[in-house]
């Protein structure tokens, strides 16, 4: 099982948006994939008592995000830019901890091609993601 360190990868910059949800970023593994890990909470619900689809989303999107950056430069991590993610729902979750994961399948200078996936603890597939992220060196 892969585990993100308590005070988070210095690598990672925190937002708010990452405060306020409660997420953890993984860049542990030497397999350029970032992790992204989340503890379900009841305030993460939908009216329907499933993990909202906003969240799982963003999940992906932070996950693939970290993976394009270490993709372009795993010592620098480079910001990048969402330019397109596609999202798939799969299965919905309801508790436990769920971990997406982004994979580098190609790019070039300035676009990083990721796809993704959102697992349960039990290894069930939550949802899937492919998106296109571009390199900035805005800071």
């Amino acid at each position: 099982m892969h585990s993100a360190r308590p005070e988070g990868d210095p690598k990672v910059r925190r937002s708010g948006c990452q405060n306020a949800i409660g997420f953890e970023v993984d860049l542990s593994d030497s397999d350029g994939h970032a992790r992204c890990h989340l503890t379900i909470r009841a305030d993460h619900l939908n009216s329907q008592g499933i993990l909202h689809g906003g969240i799982i989303a963003m999940l992906l999107d932070v996950a693939c995000g970290n993976t394009a950056s270490a993709w372009f430069d795993r010592d620098e991590h480079p910001l990048v830019l969402t330019l397109s993610l596609n999202t798939s729902y799969v299965a919905a979750v309801r508790q436990g901890r769920v971990t997406a994961t982004g994979r580098a399948t190609g790019g070039g200078r300035t676009l990083a091609y990721v796809t993704g996936e959102l697992h349960g603890d039990d290894g069930t597939l939550i949802a899937t993601a492919a998106g296109v992220f571009k390199r900035t060196t805005k800071r």
